[in-house]
């Protein structure tokens, strides 16, 4: 199987990733709109990559800067986006925050989501970032939520008792598991609503060196 290509986004790989995300998303959650693709490309270009396989876009990660301490209680995802347009991008922020991944749902375990996941470390690592947050979706959750509280489920899964294919991807990745945000995004019901917190800290990480902006592309 080809290897995917991991670069920046583009404004002409848009209308692809509309397509892509709505062949992704479960019926309750509709994709974003191309103003929004492009809003994100604009706020903050080097935080958007995608991944392409044989001239196809086949995955994307979307991510923007925050400083961490103003949203580390309970927050949403419409809160902490802005909706998505990512104008609470914060260049001074040190965290670098995992708005969405989506792979093409034809092709998983190909290895899309570590490529994205890695591209995503590598931001963070050359814009010396202490961290990589996100908060996953649960999309087990809907078979136990009779019998047990979200919080309950994914520490299941962390133990090893249930398979959850987004939150135990993310720990194959090295991402930490934090707890559970509820209301996270309310329109995904197989999560009930609810999101797994998650972090990966950067090793390479310096504090006595500022954030790195850079003008070219990283990947």
């Amino acid at each position: 199987m080809p290897t995917a290509i991991i670069r920046h986004t583009r404004t002409y790989d848009i209308p692809a990733l509309v397509a892509l995300q709505k062949k992704s998303y479960p019926p309750s959650m509709p994709p974003w709109s191309p103003t929004k693709f492009e809003h994100q490309i604009e706020i903050f270009p080097q935080g958007q990559i995608v991944a392409e396989r044989d001239g196809c876009i086949v995955g994307c990660a979307s991510s923007l800067i925050v400083a961490w301490d103003d949203w580390c209680d309970a927050h949403t995802w419409k809160e902490i986006t802005a909706s998505g347009t990512f104008d609470n991008h914060n260049p001074e922020g040190r965290t670098l925050y995992g708005a969405e991944v989506f792979v093409d749902p034809d092709i998983r375990g190909a290895g899309l989501g570590h490529a994205l996941y890695e591209g995503r470390r590598e931001l963070c690592r050359a814009m010396n970032l202490r961290r990589i947050i996100a908060c996953g979706r649960l999309p087990g959750y809907h078979v136990h939520a009779a019998e047990m509280s979200a919080e309950d489920y994914a520490k299941r899964v962390v133990w090893g008792d249930f398979h959850d294919p987004v939150l135990g991807f993310q720990l194959h990745e090295g991402f930490d598991y934090c707890g559970v945000i509820e209301g996270y995004l309310p329109e995904d019901r197989e999560s009930g609503g609810n999101a797994s917190l998650i972090v990966w800290r950067n090793p390479d990480y310096d504090p006595d060196k500022p954030t790195r902006i850079p003008e070219e592309d990283i990947l």
